[in-house]
């Protein structure tokens, strides 16, 4: 939890982002619910990457960013065509909302320097016990629709470390083949995590 970061500005880049590309209606009912949480102060976890105040709101920066250049890799300067911008926004903006108001700010004990020492850390608090990838797209589907691909790539975004997956489900490996830009979101989001962000 050393990092820090400026919260107010990456704060500010998230809106600018989510106002400019998402039109849809209830999106704007949307963005008041992670105003009035904890989305733009909470971590992105607890101690696997960004796991700093702001780190959630940076990380889906990161992933809408690194979900975009997939695309551009993958089908060219026309990669709309084969999906909008407004779709690769909801996706990288909002596939962690299920971490709103999921962690606490606890104290341990920590040794330094032969002194004891109270040092921050974060818990999982989870009051809405509805899974990960899932229960991104139940909170999203309280105030606007998805589409069916849109909630293919949300839901299914931690790809192997899902616990479904963990537990023997093959489900992802059909929703992959039939939603390819799945595929590729669940990549942006291990592209973000391992190679823009920090502990």
């Amino acid at each position: 939890m050393e990092n820090v970061i400026d919260i107010e500005k990456i704060k500010q880049e998230y809106i600018k982002i989510f106002r400019n590309n998402i039109k849809r209606e209830g999106s704007d009912e949307l963005l008041k619910y992670l105003e009035s949480s904890d989305f733009f102060t909470a971590p992105a976890s607890t101690k696997f990457h960004s796991a700093f105040n702001g780190g959630l709101c940076l990380h889906s920066i990161n992933v809408f960013n690194r979900f975009v250049s997939l695309l551009e890799n993958e089908y060219g300067e026309n990669w709309q065509d084969f999906i909008s911008l407004e779709s690769a926004t909801i996706c990288g903006l909002l596939h962690d909302v299920c971490k709103v108001n999921f962690y606490t700010q606890e104290f341990r004990n920590v040794k330094i320097d032969g002194e004891w020492t109270k040092q921050p850390f974060f818990m999982a608090n989870d009051t809405l016990p509805y899974g990960h990838g899932e229960k991104s797209v139940y909170i999203i589907s309280g105030f606007m629709k998805l589409t069916r691909e849109e909630a293919m790539a949300i839901n299914w975004h931690m790809g192997g470390f899902d616990m479904r997956v963990k537990g023997g489900s093959y489900t992802i490996e059909n929703a992959f083949r039939m939603f390819p830009n799945a595929f590729l979101f669940h990549i942006a989001d291990l592209e973000a995590t391992y190679l823009d962000e920090t502990k």
